[in-house]
Protein backbone atom coordinates (compact mmCIF):
# COMPACT_ATOMS: atom_id res chain seq x y z
CA UNK A 1 0.00 0.00 0.00
CA UNK A 2 3.04 2.40 0.90
CA UNK A 3 4.40 1.45 -2.37
CA UNK A 4 1.42 2.25 -3.96
CA UNK A 5 0.82 5.54 -2.43
CA UNK A 6 4.74 6.61 -3.16
CA UNK A 7 4.11 5.26 -7.39
CA UNK A 8 0.67 7.52 -6.88
CA UNK A 9 2.22 10.76 -5.32
CA UNK A 10 5.11 10.49 -7.85
CA UNK A 11 2.86 10.97 -10.63
CA UNK A 12 1.11 13.51 -9.59
CA UNK A 13 4.32 15.18 -9.09
CA UNK A 14 5.50 14.47 -12.51
CA UNK A 15 2.35 15.66 -14.11
CA UNK A 16 1.32 18.32 -11.73
CA UNK A 17 -1.54 16.98 -11.02
CA UNK A 18 -3.34 17.79 -7.03
CA UNK A 19 -6.52 16.39 -5.74
CA UNK A 20 -8.48 19.78 -6.80
CA UNK A 21 -7.84 18.45 -10.80
CA UNK A 22 -9.34 14.95 -9.51
CA UNK A 23 -13.15 15.94 -10.43
CA UNK A 24 -12.45 17.35 -13.09
CA UNK A 25 -10.50 13.80 -14.22
CA UNK A 26 -12.89 11.66 -12.79
CA UNK A 27 -15.84 13.93 -15.24
CA UNK A 28 -13.49 13.66 -18.50
CA UNK A 29 -13.27 9.70 -17.48
CA UNK A 30 -17.60 9.66 -17.23
CA UNK A 31 -17.62 11.84 -20.87
CA UNK A 32 -15.45 9.87 -22.57
CA UNK A 33 -16.78 6.52 -21.65
CA UNK A 34 -20.44 7.64 -22.53
CA UNK A 35 -18.68 8.25 -25.81
CA UNK A 36 -16.94 5.16 -26.00
CA UNK A 37 -19.68 2.92 -25.24
CA UNK A 38 -21.82 3.51 -28.04
CA UNK A 39 -18.48 2.81 -30.23
CA UNK A 40 -17.77 0.00 -28.81
CA UNK A 41 -21.66 -1.71 -28.86
CA UNK A 42 -21.50 -1.03 -32.52
CA UNK A 43 -18.53 -2.95 -33.50
CA UNK A 44 -19.64 -5.60 -31.48
CA UNK A 45 -23.01 -5.55 -33.02
CA UNK A 46 -21.46 -5.76 -36.36
CA UNK A 47 -19.59 -8.92 -35.29
CA UNK A 48 -22.56 -11.08 -34.06
CA UNK A 49 -24.97 -13.33 -35.68
CA UNK A 50 -28.75 -11.88 -36.15
CA UNK A 51 -29.75 -14.40 -33.24
CA UNK A 52 -27.03 -13.09 -31.03
CA UNK A 53 -28.20 -9.56 -31.54
CA UNK A 54 -31.47 -9.24 -29.66
CA UNK A 55 -31.02 -11.18 -26.27
CA UNK A 56 -32.18 -10.83 -22.97
CA UNK A 57 -28.39 -10.57 -21.50
CA UNK A 58 -26.20 -7.90 -22.52
CA UNK A 59 -23.15 -9.00 -24.49
CA UNK A 60 -20.54 -6.04 -24.76
CA UNK A 61 -18.01 -8.95 -26.36
CA UNK A 62 -20.14 -11.36 -28.98
CA UNK A 63 -19.87 -14.87 -27.99
CA UNK A 64 -19.15 -15.86 -30.91
CA UNK A 65 -17.76 -13.80 -34.34
CA UNK A 66 -18.77 -14.08 -37.94
CA UNK A 67 -17.82 -11.14 -40.95
CA UNK A 68 -20.67 -11.87 -42.97
CA UNK A 69 -22.31 -8.39 -42.46
CA UNK A 70 -19.47 -7.09 -43.69
CA UNK A 71 -19.61 -9.32 -46.69
CA UNK A 72 -23.66 -8.48 -46.93
CA UNK A 73 -22.46 -4.76 -46.81
CA UNK A 74 -19.93 -4.73 -49.49
CA UNK A 75 -22.71 -6.77 -52.54
CA UNK A 76 -23.70 -3.02 -52.52
CA UNK A 77 -21.52 -0.55 -54.78
CA UNK A 78 -19.82 0.60 -51.07
CA UNK A 79 -16.42 1.16 -52.57
CA UNK A 80 -18.32 3.39 -55.22
CA UNK A 81 -20.22 5.75 -52.79
CA UNK A 82 -17.01 5.58 -50.40
CA UNK A 83 -15.27 6.92 -53.57
CA UNK A 84 -17.91 9.84 -53.91
CA UNK A 85 -17.69 10.47 -50.57
CA UNK A 86 -13.91 10.73 -50.71
CA UNK A 87 -13.85 13.44 -52.90
CA UNK A 88 -16.37 15.07 -51.59
CA UNK A 89 -14.70 15.95 -48.64
CA UNK A 90 -11.55 15.73 -49.41
CA UNK A 91 -11.86 18.59 -52.21
CA UNK A 92 -14.62 20.45 -50.05
CA UNK A 93 -12.40 20.24 -46.76
CA UNK A 94 -8.93 21.36 -48.73
CA UNK A 95 -10.78 24.34 -50.64
CA UNK A 96 -12.35 25.40 -46.97
CA UNK A 97 -9.34 25.13 -45.11
CA UNK A 98 -7.51 27.08 -48.03
CA UNK A 99 -10.29 30.11 -48.58
CA UNK A 100 -10.50 29.83 -44.19
CA UNK A 101 -7.04 30.51 -43.75
CA UNK A 102 -7.47 33.73 -46.49
CA UNK A 103 -10.11 35.07 -45.01
CA UNK A 104 -9.16 34.52 -41.84
CA UNK A 105 -5.57 36.21 -42.27
CA UNK A 106 -7.09 39.32 -44.28
CA UNK A 107 -9.58 39.70 -41.40
CA UNK A 108 -6.94 39.70 -38.91
CA UNK A 109 -3.70 41.33 -40.65
CA UNK A 110 -5.29 43.66 -43.39
CA UNK A 111 -6.92 46.91 -41.79
CA UNK A 112 -10.17 48.24 -43.53
CA UNK A 113 -13.15 49.76 -42.61
CA UNK A 114 -15.91 47.46 -41.32
CA UNK A 115 -13.28 44.35 -40.71
CA UNK A 116 -15.04 43.84 -36.94
CA UNK A 117 -18.76 44.04 -38.63
CA UNK A 118 -17.89 42.05 -41.06
CA UNK A 119 -16.49 39.34 -38.96
CA UNK A 120 -19.31 39.60 -36.57
CA UNK A 121 -21.78 39.32 -39.85
CA UNK A 122 -19.83 35.96 -40.58
CA UNK A 123 -20.01 34.60 -37.26
CA UNK A 124 -23.92 35.54 -37.15
CA UNK A 125 -24.47 33.53 -40.03
CA UNK A 126 -23.50 30.56 -37.67
CA UNK A 127 -27.59 31.00 -36.54
CA UNK A 128 -29.00 30.57 -39.69
CA UNK A 129 -30.52 26.97 -40.02
CA UNK A 130 -28.84 24.95 -43.28
CA UNK A 131 -32.88 23.92 -43.85
CA UNK A 132 -33.33 27.59 -44.61
CA UNK A 133 -31.29 28.03 -47.89
CA UNK A 134 -31.22 24.37 -48.63
CA UNK A 135 -34.55 24.29 -50.81
CA UNK A 136 -33.50 27.49 -53.33
CA UNK A 137 -29.94 26.19 -53.64
CA UNK A 138 -31.10 22.88 -54.76
CA UNK A 139 -33.73 24.37 -56.75
CA UNK A 140 -30.46 26.45 -58.65
CA UNK A 141 -28.25 23.61 -58.84
CA UNK A 142 -30.84 21.76 -61.14
CA UNK A 143 -31.72 24.49 -63.02
CA UNK A 144 -28.11 24.68 -63.92
CA UNK A 145 -28.19 20.80 -64.73
CA UNK A 146 -25.32 20.47 -62.09
CA UNK A 147 -27.75 17.59 -60.24
CA UNK A 148 -25.82 14.52 -59.32
CA UNK A 149 -22.90 16.14 -59.85
CA UNK A 150 -19.51 16.17 -58.12
CA UNK A 151 -19.45 20.05 -58.03
CA UNK A 152 -23.19 20.45 -56.61
CA UNK A 153 -21.45 18.01 -53.71
CA UNK A 154 -18.41 20.15 -53.12
CA UNK A 155 -19.63 23.67 -53.76
CA UNK A 156 -21.92 24.38 -51.23
CA UNK A 157 -19.57 23.20 -48.43
CA UNK A 158 -16.45 25.17 -49.29
CA UNK A 159 -17.39 28.42 -47.64
CA UNK A 160 -16.86 27.59 -44.03
CA UNK A 161 -17.23 30.17 -40.46
CA UNK A 162 -15.56 27.88 -38.45
CA UNK A 163 -12.26 27.82 -40.60
CA UNK A 164 -12.34 31.36 -40.92
CA UNK A 165 -12.53 31.63 -36.71
CA UNK A 166 -9.83 29.44 -36.14
CA UNK A 167 -7.48 30.80 -38.50
CA UNK A 168 -8.09 34.49 -37.43
CA UNK A 169 -7.42 33.64 -33.61
CA UNK A 170 -4.64 32.34 -34.90
CA UNK A 171 -2.95 35.06 -37.70
CA UNK A 172 -4.52 37.55 -34.17
CA UNK A 173 -1.31 36.38 -32.94
CA UNK A 174 1.25 36.19 -35.90
CA UNK A 175 4.60 38.31 -35.40
CA UNK A 176 4.08 41.53 -36.55
CA UNK A 177 8.23 41.57 -37.64
CA UNK A 178 8.08 38.48 -39.63
CA UNK A 179 5.59 40.51 -41.58
CA UNK A 180 7.72 43.78 -41.82
CA UNK A 181 10.58 41.76 -42.53
CA UNK A 182 9.14 39.85 -45.88
CA UNK A 183 8.01 43.47 -46.84
CA UNK A 184 11.36 45.06 -46.49
CA UNK A 185 12.23 41.78 -49.08
CA UNK A 186 9.74 43.48 -51.40
CA UNK A 187 7.04 40.75 -51.05
CA UNK A 188 3.68 41.45 -51.77
CA UNK A 189 0.14 40.68 -49.89
CA UNK A 190 -0.15 37.35 -51.91
CA UNK A 191 3.29 36.30 -51.54
CA UNK A 192 3.85 37.20 -47.63
CA UNK A 193 0.50 34.87 -47.41
CA UNK A 194 1.21 31.77 -49.23
CA UNK A 195 4.93 31.45 -48.23
CA UNK A 196 5.43 32.86 -44.87
CA UNK A 197 2.02 32.79 -43.13
CA UNK A 198 0.16 29.30 -44.57
CA UNK A 199 3.22 27.57 -44.26
CA UNK A 200 3.77 28.89 -40.31
CA UNK A 201 -0.65 28.06 -39.50
CA UNK A 202 -0.02 24.10 -39.70
CA UNK A 203 -2.04 23.63 -36.25
CA UNK A 204 -4.61 25.24 -37.37
CA UNK A 205 -4.82 23.97 -40.69
CA UNK A 206 -4.73 20.39 -39.42
CA UNK A 207 -7.42 21.54 -36.80
CA UNK A 208 -9.77 22.79 -38.99
CA UNK A 209 -8.92 20.12 -41.35
CA UNK A 210 -9.84 17.14 -39.40
CA UNK A 211 -12.78 19.24 -38.24
CA UNK A 212 -14.67 19.88 -41.71
CA UNK A 213 -13.94 16.86 -42.96
CA UNK A 214 -15.63 14.90 -40.46
CA UNK A 215 -18.45 17.13 -40.87
CA UNK A 216 -18.21 16.47 -44.90
CA UNK A 217 -17.95 12.87 -44.92
CA UNK A 218 -20.65 12.57 -42.83
CA UNK A 219 -22.97 15.00 -44.53
CA UNK A 220 -26.43 13.44 -45.49
CA UNK A 221 -29.14 15.88 -46.39
CA UNK A 222 -27.99 17.46 -48.91
CA UNK A 223 -26.01 14.34 -50.53
CA UNK A 224 -29.45 13.11 -50.09
CA UNK A 225 -31.49 15.72 -52.29
CA UNK A 226 -28.98 16.54 -54.91
CA UNK A 227 -28.08 13.29 -55.94
CA UNK A 228 -30.55 11.43 -58.38
CA UNK A 229 -28.54 8.14 -59.59
CA UNK A 230 -27.13 5.51 -57.60
CA UNK A 231 -23.12 6.36 -58.63
CA UNK A 232 -23.29 9.16 -57.41
CA UNK A 233 -24.63 8.42 -53.89
CA UNK A 234 -22.12 9.27 -51.03
CA UNK A 235 -21.18 6.79 -48.34
CA UNK A 236 -23.57 8.07 -45.51
CA UNK A 237 -26.92 8.05 -48.15
CA UNK A 238 -26.02 4.57 -49.43
CA UNK A 239 -25.69 3.49 -45.94
CA UNK A 240 -29.03 4.87 -44.97
CA UNK A 241 -30.48 1.66 -46.88
CA UNK A 242 -29.33 -0.04 -44.30
CA UNK A 243 -31.71 1.29 -41.48
CA UNK A 244 -33.32 -1.49 -40.04
CA UNK A 245 -37.17 -1.00 -39.22
CA UNK A 246 -38.54 -2.83 -35.99
CA UNK A 247 -41.23 -4.74 -36.54
CA UNK A 248 -40.49 -7.84 -39.03
CA UNK A 249 -38.22 -10.68 -37.97
CA UNK A 250 -36.53 -9.65 -41.31
CA UNK A 251 -35.40 -6.43 -40.29
CA UNK A 252 -34.58 -7.48 -37.44
CA UNK A 253 -32.18 -9.87 -39.15
CA UNK A 254 -30.51 -6.82 -40.61
CA UNK A 255 -29.65 -4.94 -37.35
CA UNK A 256 -26.09 -6.61 -37.18
CA UNK A 257 -25.62 -5.46 -40.99
CA UNK A 258 -26.84 -1.89 -39.96
CA UNK A 259 -23.86 -2.22 -37.70
CA UNK A 260 -21.40 -3.15 -39.93
CA UNK A 261 -22.11 -0.26 -42.64
CA UNK A 262 -22.26 2.41 -40.00
CA UNK A 263 -18.55 0.92 -38.74
CA UNK A 264 -16.94 1.58 -42.13
CA UNK A 265 -18.60 4.52 -42.34
CA UNK A 266 -16.67 5.60 -38.97
CA UNK A 267 -13.50 4.61 -39.45
CA UNK A 268 -12.07 6.57 -42.00
CA UNK A 269 -12.67 10.02 -39.82
CA UNK A 270 -11.89 8.39 -36.48
CA UNK A 271 -8.72 7.30 -37.94
CA UNK A 272 -8.00 10.26 -39.73
CA UNK A 273 -8.60 12.25 -35.66
CA UNK A 274 -6.17 9.55 -34.24
CA UNK A 275 -3.32 10.27 -36.71
CA UNK A 276 -3.81 13.99 -36.47
CA UNK A 277 -5.07 14.46 -32.50
CA UNK A 278 -1.49 16.05 -31.44
CA UNK A 279 -2.01 18.95 -34.27
CA UNK A 280 -5.59 18.93 -33.74
CA UNK A 281 -5.28 19.65 -29.89
CA UNK A 282 -2.47 22.23 -30.42
CA UNK A 283 -4.46 24.17 -33.25
CA UNK A 284 -7.70 24.49 -31.10
CA UNK A 285 -5.94 26.00 -28.01
CA UNK A 286 -3.73 27.93 -30.36
CA UNK A 287 -7.25 29.39 -31.66
CA UNK A 288 -9.47 29.54 -28.52
CA UNK A 289 -6.83 31.82 -26.54
CA UNK A 290 -5.94 34.34 -28.83
CA UNK A 291 -8.17 37.47 -29.02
Amino acid sequence: MTTLMTRLRRYMDEHRFTLLDLPIWLVGMAVAFAWFAPFVWMVSTSLKYPEDVMTAQIEWLPSRITFDNYVKVFEYPVVRWAFNSLIQAGVATSLSVLFGAMAGYGLARMRFPGRDGLFALFLASLMIPTEVSIIPMLLGFIKMGWASSYQALILPSIGNVFAVYIFRQFFLGFPAEIEEAARVDGAGPFRLFFLIALPLARAPAIAAAVILFTLNWNNFLWPLLVTFDESMKTLPVGIAAFTPVVGTRTQLEGFSVAMAAVTILSVPSLALFFLLQRYFIQGISQGSIKS
